[in-house]
């Protein structure tokens, strides 16, 4: 039996956790993510594909890539949840579970409104926000309960 391979998706700015707002984001960085994700996956018998891009583009074209190719997709879309349709028009092209992810609970700060907007939350299986750096994990850990028994398929 093959490895269910789990496409991870990091959105614009991502690249510089650990330096943007640290009083926001933290000191982790996506290096360190990456590793924590890969180090909780392996037990689980998960690939992971883990990728970032600044361009709203590429990241649309690896969603239509993974096509067919892939079990489960898990996406921190970063400013792009607020503005692109194409990811989530992308999204749509899959048939298979779906976790949209972010650092914080957008909700939290009246001053952001516009962050309480998300393209990507309708295509969603299910939303993971509010835990830093730990939702990746939390992310891993749901993935892996809807993908296999007792609560997925097997």
């Amino acid at each position: 039996m093959t490895q269910p391979k789990i496409l991870c998706l990091n959105g614009p700015n991502l690249n510089m956790l650990g330096v943007r707002e640290p009083e926001l984001y933290g000191r982790t960085t996506l290096a360190d993510i990456e590793a924590a994700v890969r180090a909780k996956a392996g037990p689980l018998g998960m690939e992971i594909d883990f990728r970032q891009s600044n361009y709203e583009g590429e990241l649309v074209t690896w969603i239509q890539q993974a096509h067919g190719d892939i079990a489960g997709v898990i996406i921190n879309p970063g400013a792009y949840t607020h503005t692109s349709i194409a990811i989530a028009d992308a999204l749509r092209i899959l048939t298979v579970p779906i976790i949209e992810l972010h650092f914080n609970n957008s909700y939290r700060y009246a001053d952001r409104q516009f962050r309480h907007l998300s393209h990507v939350r309708p295509v969603a299986t299910g939303v993971i926000f509010g835990f830093g750096a730990a939702g990746y994990l939390n992310a891993i850990e749901a993935m892996n309960n809807i993908l296999k028994p007792p609560f997925g398929k097997a």
